[in-house]
């Protein structure tokens, strides 16, 4: 068997589930990738395999909304790369229209796939974790979690605040336990990092950080374990207590 660490990432055809397939290869890992669409995963492996020839690309098609098919890939996966050592849960969507205006059917499927379909992935990862007794679940919040956020982003921020805290239970549950040594629990708040799901936004911040910065943020944190990391550091870190403690006209003028 292979002794190169393994992770396992979902949502990993494009954006920053991709860049984190480049970079966790780059440092030596093997890699389990799955999305819906399957030829990005395919053309992300041929790239990766041609810049580390050495290493284990494994990938299956999967949306996260089929919770069957995440219990089912998750072991899959595990099986081709004889374990996972860590996972992130990192698949989302950013669609969502503002609350009674008659677009419930968008807010619900981001609710669906932020939120239930990270349930079914942390569901599947946790299994995995406590059969091997070792193993390290990545949640891929956001900035947005910090306080309830208005307009098309209410529902969005919801879910975003729904698995960090799903991840911060899972934590507290383990904290004093003998599995609470070896499974570890890493919650990312991103800020605006460029990627195909924030396109829109990118020419109205300067606080947006390229994909590749943004992401070798992401990794580090990941990396450390730490419990919990606004990612890049800087302006988030900064930003995060104004968040969630400003009073409401004055987060009203930030956002």
């Amino acid at each position: 068997m292979n002794s190169a660490p393994t992770i396992l990432i979902t949502g990993a055809s494009s954006g920053l589930g991709a860049e984190m397939a480049r970079q966790f290869a780059a440092l030596g890992y093997d890699l389990g990738l799955a999305a819906r669409r399957t030829e990005r995963l395919e053309e992300l492996r041929g790239e990766i395999l041609a810049a580390h020839p050495d290493r284990t690309v494994a990938y299956r098609a999967l949306d996260v909304n089929d919770h069957e098919a995440v219990f089912a890939v998750f072991g899959e996966l595990r099986g081709e790369l004889g374990r996972l050592d860590r996972v992130v849960v990192n698949a989302g969507l950013g669609k969502g229209a503002r609350l009674g205006t008659g677009r419930f059917e968008a807010n619900r499927e981001t609710a669906m796939t932020n939120f239930v379909g990270a349930l079914a992935q942390t569901e599947a990862a946790m299994e995995i974790f406590r059969d091997q007794q070792a193993g390290h679940l990545v949640m891929v919040s956001s900035m947005s979690a910090m306080r309830g956020m208005p307009g098309s982003l209410t529902t969005y921020a919801a879910t975003k605040a729904g698995v960090a805290h799903l991840a911060e239970g899972l934590r507290t549950e383990l904290y004093g336990t003998p599995l609470g040594k070896s499974i570890k629990v890493t919650v990312l708040y991103p800020g605006y990092i460029a990627s195909e799901m924030n396109e829109r936004v990118e020419q109205s911040t300067p606080l947006m950080s390229s994909t590749e910065k943004g992401v070798r943020a992401m990794v580090a944190a990941i990396e450390k374990e730490v419990g919990d990391a606004c990612v890049p550091p800087l302006p988030w870190s900064a930003l995060a207590p104004v968040m969630k403690h400003a009073p409401l006209p004055v987060l009203k003028r930030l956002i």
